[in-house]
Order: C-alpha cells, then structure tokens, then sequence
C-alpha cells in the first residue's frame, strides 16, 4: 500500500548508529561504535532500593501527573549545580525537564526552524542533533574547526552575508570528534553572537566527565542577552534508561518550549524524575562523577596507547581530554565503509563517519567510543581496527 506521506519523510533516514548497533547485536562482537555508557557503573542496586521506598512513601505523586515544567526539587538541585560547577547563573524559570536531551533538540528545533532555514554547526557533529533539525525543514553550513574549537577568522563576514537562524556546538569533549573549546575561543565566540544576537544551542551532555585538569564552562557564562539554550542529561552520568535531561535558557524561550513540550509528551516521567532527585539527595555525586571519571580515563589511555603503537602512517585521531569518543581521520583514498566492513569479519565494530559531516560527508573518517567495554578489550578492538587499516592499504596498493 502506498501512504500518502507528508513531504518531511523523504529527507529522512534512520539512524546509521541505530542501524549498525542491529549488526552488532551478535555475542561475538567487540562494539565500538554505540555512545554506551559503561553500565557496571549504573547505581543498579541504589536505585532499586529508591524505587521500593520511593512507591511505598510518595506512589500516589510518582505515578501521577505533574507539571510540564518538571519536578521542582529535582529543578532546584540541576541549578545549584549549573550555578556552581557550571559557570551559570540561572533560576527555576530557567529550567525545563526533558525527556532524554535529544527531546530538547526536537523541541528547540520545531521553536525556531521553518521549512529552510540555516543552521550552522561544526563538523563533524551529532548525527542525531542533525536528524533531529532536518525533520523541520533545516539548511546546514559547517564552521571550520581545530583543536580549540570553531575557528573565527572569516565567521563575522559570513554572519553579516547569511546569518543563520541558530548555531549548534558541543563545546566540551565533543560527540564525535572529544575536542573541547578554549575559553578564549568561547568568550570571542560568543561576542560574535551577541553582536549579532544569534541564538546559540549548546550541548553539554558530557560536560561532567572530564578526565584532565582544564579550564571549561558553559557559553552561557558569556551571554549577556539571553542567547543560550543549554542542554544537559544524567545519561552519562547516571544511567540514559530513565530519560532524564533538561534545558537551561531564557524565561521567554523556556515558555515556548513549555507549550511546545505539552503537545509532545505532556511532561517527563514522574517517577524517573522524582527517582533521580531521590538518588542524588542521598550520595556524594561528584565522588560519583570521579568514579566514572576514572574509569573513562584509564579506556581512553588503553585506545590511545594502542593507537600510537600500531596506527600506520597518514592515519591521526583525537586526544579527548573527556567523554567517550576518539575520532579517526584515515587517508583520503580510503573508505570507512569498507573498513569497517573488514574490521566486521574480525569481529570488531566502530561507526564510519560519514553521517557526522552537516555537509560534504568524508568517507574518510570513523568514531571509535571507548566507554563501553573494559581496557584489555578496547585494546584488542584498536589493534584490530590498526590492522585492518593497514589491510585496506596494502589492497589498494599503498
């Protein structure tokens, strides 16, 4: 039978992660290539016992209804932590609570996009952000990047010619690249947009997991007209099955997304927001924060120890100094697409990086997450993944 579609479907697909995670669903691969938390670090067993004492004492609130905006307790302790620890100064009216952050890009995008529209981004960035903005019609223009951040030089003439009508970035231990911005890139950046007062949708879902000493904040520290939609997610710091996150921005902009939230999903889940204020009032969270820190520290250090011994010549990838990502670049001639099939057969699985270019997609490049699985493993998938490189160019003749 043929549907009679709206005309929005035809520029969409699913989500090549999403599609490769199927592939790798198989017990005999080693996947690379899913943004997983590692979940022997889920507070599985505390947050059971939240959840008896939780029904037993409050079950008739928790299973109920509740306002859009979220649960105000759950709202007081995300803003004493954005406010101390994130470089912020926001109120409750700052806040709203998300089902899961990427329900925030939904939202954001249906607030400010018509059919059209340009949205600037880096490149690479997060296919789903891309999906999420090509649903409404979006228009994308990369920004030159470096180790530092989106490069300025030429940003200004480009903003006077064709302003876009918002700028997305991950600022911290980017997905998928791991790159974070310097502040003196961040506060120039956002004297451009003020300037021109161009809306700026910051990412911070990794902002917690810093794995070095550096100095790193929120945009919205260098905001003084209310430019900032800033989103953030106990995903990655907690569990992402509860599908709790939030986004910080003006008053004005956060009515919109109320309304636009109420037509959604109505509100986040009761339960998993009360839950997840149960569980922070009761632990040391940044001793939690260290914990998972830790972890992703010595998985990153396994990844690119393995990279500088056996990568091949022409081959370069990321130092992330947080998050869960190490981004590869491999010779032009050479197709992550068939690399990864190659890697497939030897049972080892990452993501080409195609889907991550807004523009001009390099077939060149490849994620490689490092969170998921325990270092003597990740070591084995990148001395897989080096091998198999140098497999590809020894068939091609290099």
């Amino acid at each position: 039978m043929e549907y009679n579609l709206a005309r929005r479907m035809q520029f969409l697909k699913a989500s090549e992660v999403r599609e490769l995670l199927k592939l790798t669903e198989r017990p005999e691969i080693l996947s690379f290539a899913g943004g997983l938390p590692a979940p022997e670090l889920f507070p599985t067993q505390e947050l059971a016992e939240h959840s008896v004492a939780l029904l037993k004492e409050m079950g008739a609130k928790a299973l109920q209804y509740a306002a859009t905006e979220g649960y105000t307790p759950l709202r007081v302790w995300i803003r004493e932590r954005l406010n101390t620890r994130w470089g912020m100064n926001v109120d409750l009216d700052n806040l709203l609570i998300l089902s899961g952050s990427q329900s925030g890009l939904d939202l954001i995008a249906k607030l400010f996009l018509n059919d059209g529209d340009t949205v600037w981004c880096e490149s690479p960035t997060y296919m789903a952000a891309l999906s999420a903005f090509r649903v409404c019609g979006a228009q994308f223009q990369a920004m030159d990047c470096d180790d530092d951040g989106v490069l300025l030089e030429g940003l200004e003439d480009k903003l006077r010619a064709h302003p876009p009508k918002f700028v997305y970035v991950i600022t911290n231990f980017q997905n998928p690249s791991g790159r974070t911005w310097s502040m003196e890139r961040r506060q120039t950046f956002m004297e451009l947009m003020t300037r021109y007062e161009i809306p700026v949708v910051e990412d911070n879902a990794y902002y917690e997991v810093a794995f070095d000493p550096l100095e790193y904040c929120s945009l919205a520290r260098f905001d003084p007209k209310g430019l900032v939609l800033s989103l953030g997610s106990f995903s990655k710091v907690l569990c992402p099955g509860l599908r709790v996150a939030w986004v910080s921005a003006h008053e004005d902009l956060i009515n919109r997304l109320v309304i636009l939230k109420q037509s959604t999903d109505l509100q986040t889940a009761t339960f998993n927001q009360m839950l997840v204020h149960r569980y922070l009032a009761n632990i040391d969270f940044d001793a939690r924060i260290k914990l998972i820190c830790d972890t992703y520290r010595e998985r990153r250090d396994a990844v690119l120890q393995e990279f500088e011994q056996h990568a091949p010549a022409g081959v370069h990838f990321t130092h992330p100094r947080g998050g869960m990502f190490i981004w590869m670049d491999l010779p032009e001639y050479m197709d992550s697409h068939q690399l990864f099939n190659r890697c497939l057969s030897h049972c080892v699985a990452f993501v080409p990086g195609t889907s991550f270019h807004p523009v001009d997609p390099k077939r060149n490049t490849l994620r490689f997450n490092f969170s998921n699985l325990p270092p003597a493993t990740i070591r084995h998938g990148a001395r897989v993944l080096c091998n198999s490189i140098r497999e590809e160019m020894e068939a091609a003749g290099r």
